[in-house]
């Protein structure tokens, strides 16, 4: 149930945190943008996601390629997380093997790199 809660309340900041930023227009800058000039693979993921709430999907794409595409397999692991603990059951992700996150987060990472070298892959508003 801890788990479940804790999902709440990032459910809970991250609406709060777009609806300030939808009413003040003030967003936190990337720490590593901010410091390096390069983009992290998380770059743009605010703005998407305030495109998202905006069904603004095409830009919501053009903000970050990799974790829009992605973003409907974590909210699919979420969703059976809470399912399973609501029904004392075991996750699916906990089954996955972890040879896969590892896969993962190497996607992730090489995809940092590329979205530097390839302007095309940065966050562009169209």
């Amino acid at each position: 149930m801890k788990r479940i809660k804790n999902y709440i309340i990032l459910l809970i900041i991250i609406l709060i945190y777009v609806a300030i930023n939808q009413i003040f227009d003030i967003y936190i800058p990337c720490p590593i943008f901010s410091v390096t000039g390069l983009y992290c693979p998380g770059c743009g993921v605010t703005r998407m996601i305030y495109s998202i709430f905006k069904l603004d999907f095409y830009q919501a794409f053009r903000y970050n390629p990799l974790l829009f595409i992605s973003l409907p397999f974590f909210i699919f692991f979420i969703v059976n997380d809470i399912y399973s603990k609501l029904k004392n059951k075991e996750s699916l992700y906990k089954k996955v093997p972890e040879c896969i996150w590892i896969i993962v987060i190497f996607i992730f990472m090489i995809f940092g790199i590329l979205r530097n070298i390839f302007p095309y892959l940065a966050p562009t508003e169209i």
